[in-house]
């Protein structure tokens, strides 16, 4: 649907905030989308675009009548470049999307990567008898009872992103759940009054394109954190954060490789090769995703400091993402990510951690291998760099476990 926009005067800290939700949410859902093989998920990620369109409109027209001088120049030129690299962002999101909507599928052994791939994700609308109608999610407390959380609600055409434990659920509203398959079953019951019925992935035949699912996968994972830590890059004005995000954008590039390769030797021992157009899609759209999250972290990597407007962008929201090394006498070294009840102790979620890159710092050799999306059997030793997301006090409280 075309819209209309004029300039009018806007907080530009908000319109940021708002991208960088919808950004990420964007990401979540078109993967989901795919995986999931969902038309109405997969729809949503259209809308989601187009409201995207818009802000960084409004945020382009802002910027611009705030450049006055050299230096105005030079201190935004970093926004407008995180705000072109969350367009690039939602246009990948959007190609994704269209792997469903336009039926250019996707080979079975994608469907079978998907347990290990991302959690289930429906959307619901919420019936005006529903026991979840004009309830709060605090009140409900889903995430405690089911482990399934609501990311997004649509009410009346407008989006409410991230909502919290005073938001309260209405009749009519469309909700983006996401959680294991079986709360999600329970409470799409209790939302709609119907059963949920998952995909039924099935599982695949040729070795050479299981191992381009995998790359892809990983690809995806990586992805996914590299526009994390991008965020956290620009918001916090760290160099060490932006290098982080160009080696994985590095690694997500070498993953396309190795993406290529297996899967034109697959092309050749399946009856359909034309049936490989969706992962070829997927990949293409999942690389720009790597590449915009560098192109957000360049005015860190050259040196141009963050302009205030995103540094107040922050408090928008009380996620922030640190980075933090194990020292020997820290209680995480030679534990492991569940035994020492990370998220419980400090809140904050592990989300990549780097192996020996706190003694190659120490020592001017090369870093190690990254752990994407750690698991609680996931060991944590001395020397890793630890990548988490959360509150910024659950951060001062990890970085403390962390050096002892």
């Amino acid at each position: 649907m075309d819209q209309t926009v004029e300039y009018e005067p806007v907080s530009v800290k908000q319109v940021l905030a708002e991208m960088k939700d919808t950004a990420e949410l964007l990401i979540d859902l078109s993967y989901s989308a795919v995986l999931l093989g969902s038309d109405d998920v997969a729809a949503e990620v259209l809308e989601l675009e187009e409201k995207m369109d818009v802000l960084q409109l409004r945020a382009r027209m802002s910027l611009l009548m705030a450049c006055r001088s050299t230096t105005d120049a030079e201190s935004l030129a970093p926004v407008l470049g995180m705000v072109g690299a969350a367009e690039k962002i939602s246009d990948a999101a959007g190609d994704i999307a269209k792997i469903v909507l336009e039926d250019i599928g996707l080979p079975d052994t994608m469907r079978a990567a998907l347990p290990e791939a991302v959690e289930t994700l429906v959307r619901a609308t919420i019936r005006s008898d529903s026991p979840l109608a004009d309830e709060t999610l605090g009140s409900l407390n889903l995430e405690t009872e089911t482990g399934v959380r609501a990311l997004a609600i649509r009410r009346q055409g407008s989006w409410l992103l991230n909502p919290d434990r005073e938001t309260r659920l209405e009749a009519g509203d469309v909700v983006l759940f996401r959680g294991p398959e079986d709360g999600i079953a329970e409470v799409y019951r209790d939302a709609t009054g119907e059963v949920y019925e998952p995909p039924d992935p099935r599982e695949g035949s040729v070795r050479d394109l299981e191992r381009a699912v995998d790359s892809i996968v990983l690809m995806k994972d990586m992805g996914e954190l590299a526009v994390d830590l991008a965020y956290g890059a620009v918001l916090f004005d760290s160099t060490e954060v932006a290098e982080e995000v160009v080696e994985l954008e590095a690694e997500v590039d070498a993953l396309q490789s190795r993406f290529e390769a297996w899967t034109l030797r697959a092309a050749a021992d399946i009856d359909d090769p034309v049936s490989l157009r969706g992962l070829v899609h997927l990949a293409r759209s999942t690389e720009v995703i790597s590449d915009a999250a560098l192109e957000m972290s360049e005015g860190v990597l050259r040196g141009l400091s963050t302009h205030p407007v995103v540094a107040e962008a922050v408090q928008e929201s009380d996620e922030v993402i640190v980075r933090t090394t194990v020292y020997p006498d820290s209680d995480l070294a030679g534990t492991t990510i569940g035994d020492a009840a990370v998220k419980t102790a400090t809140g904050m979620r592990i989300i990549a951690i780097r192996r020996g890159a706190g003694e190659s710092e120490r020592t001017g050799r090369e870093g190690g291998d990254w752990v994407v999306s750690p698991g609680p059997e996931t060991a944590i030793q001395t020397g890793d760099v630890l990548i988490a997301k959360g509150t910024r006090t659950g951060g001062d409280r990890l970085t403390e476990l962390a050096e002892g």
